[in-house]
């Protein structure tokens, strides 16, 4: 077999590059091969993979023969684009975010404020830093998919050419699950549920914003309500079911209940008075997917300094938030999230019979059982059963008890 960077007019594709696009195949291995070159190249039947012609987005598998023509002296001689060296403080930066390690893939738990790629002004990213977790691995990581800048949480990287390959045919096909959590202004009427509203980019704002449009993709998302803080705010629980742009953001906007600190989606309105950071409550909570050696990566990752005030500040109960709506669990659930129902129920039911209490004191009368015998209380405070029929032409007795209230059930 020839090996992947010796030649210059053909190569079998290695096994780490099994799954990846053609294209990509030649920013690995011939660096300075333009692409528009590459795209000639296609166009003339001039790239072939074993044998047939090659198209540059076609994916290519381990043990393919891939001929080309040998690149101009001045494209092959062209140097790699470089990116800045990285400091202890990135290096340091890099390897903290780390939440999950093994050979195949990494999970960063991204901080609000850093970027997940470069852009126009933009120099920290997350991108920048993968030199420093590459470990023994045999390439340089990759991004597999994003967060928005000001999101944070869970982000998973691969390791391998072909990790990449698998995670984002899991991302693309939505058999990868990510939930996520959030404060939103104010408490939607249904405390659980979808939104499903297509989404396009907003005219005029140069691809950077998106809106709700008859003409868009479709685009769904399920919530969950955690907990409420009266009616000015609650913390929920949001699941993306496809993956458009700002989908969380622009949802919980278009419902009237903006994520709090989004003042892009949601104006003047996203923001709370008080102690309430005016950062953005948008967290990345949990990442379950297949791992490409079977078995599953399933990862926590915590809350921000500011996202974990709030919650404090707000009273909310964090055991609660783990006790989700996702219809893909399988197998009882475990002892945490049965306590964490138990208590929430219990909760619920205290909040009724506070508001029981209540009712009672302010409409009715107490029942004087005073001077009755045993059987006789026993027999006043059995509900549902009928009175006794009194006997005609005679008066009913001077005493009357109101009926109890049932109790909940």
């Amino acid at each position: 077999m020839s090996d992947t960077r010796a030649t210059l007019d053909g190569a079998t594709i290695a096994e780490e590059d099994d799954g990846i696009r053609l294209d990509r195949w030649f920013k690995r291995h011939r660096e300075g091969t333009p692409h528009a070159l590459l795209a000639r190249w296609a166009r003339s039947g001039a790239l072939t993979l074993d044998g047939k012609k090659a198209d540059v987005s076609d994916r290519i598998a381990t043990g393919q023969i891939l001929v080309m023509p040998t690149p101009p002296v001045e494209a092959a001689a062209r140097p790699a684009r470089k990116g800045r060296p990285l400091t202890d403080a990135d290096v340091e930066l890099a390897t903290g975010m780390m939440i999950h390690r093994d050979a195949s893939a990494l999970v960063l738990n991204k901080p609000p404020g850093l970027a997940t790629q470069g852009g126009t002004k933009t120099d920290a990213h997350v991108d920048g830093l993968l030199d420093a977790l590459k470990f023994d691995g045999p390439t340089r990581p990759k991004l597999v998919h994003r967060l928005d800048k000001d999101t944070s949480g869970a982000l998973l990287i691969a390791r391998t050419p072909k990790a990449a390959a698998f995670f984002a045919k899991s991302f693309s096909n939505r058999s990868a699950r990510k939930t996520y959590w959030a404060l939103i202004v104010g408490v939607p009427d249904i405390q659980q549920g979808e939104i499903d509203l297509p989404l396009a980019k907003q005219p005029g704002s140069g691809g950077e914003k998106m809106h709700v449009h008859d003409d868009g993709l479709p685009s769904k998302t399920r919530y969950r309500v955690i907990e409420r803080a009266g009616n000015s705010a609650a913390w929920v629980e949001l699941q993306p079911l496809t993956g458009r742009t700002h989908q969380l953001r622009v949802h919980m906007a278009a419902i009237g209940h903006p994520i709090v600190g989004d003042g892009k989606y949601g104006g003047k309105g996203a923001f709370l008075t008080g102690t309430i950071s005016r950062k953005m409550h948008l967290h990345s909570r949990r990442l379950r997917i297949d791992h490409p050696d079977g078995g599953t990566i399933d990862v926590q990752a915590e809350l921000p300094d500011h996202f974990a005030a709030s919650i404090d500040d707000l009273g909310f109960d964090m055991l609660l938030g783990d006790v989700g709506i996702d219809a893909g669990e399988k197998g009882p659930p475990p002892k945490s999230a049965l306590k964490a129902q138990a208590k929430a129920h219990s909760k619920q039911i205290r909040k009724a019979r506070r508001g029981e209490r209540r009712g009672r004191t302010a409409d009715s009368k107490p029942t004087d059982f005073a001077g009755k015998s045993a059987k006789e209380k026993a027999k006043a405070g059995k509900p549902g059963k009928p009175a006794p029929k009194k006997p005609a032409g005679k008066k009913p007795s001077a005493k009357k008890h109101p009926a109890r209230t049932a109790k909940p059930g």
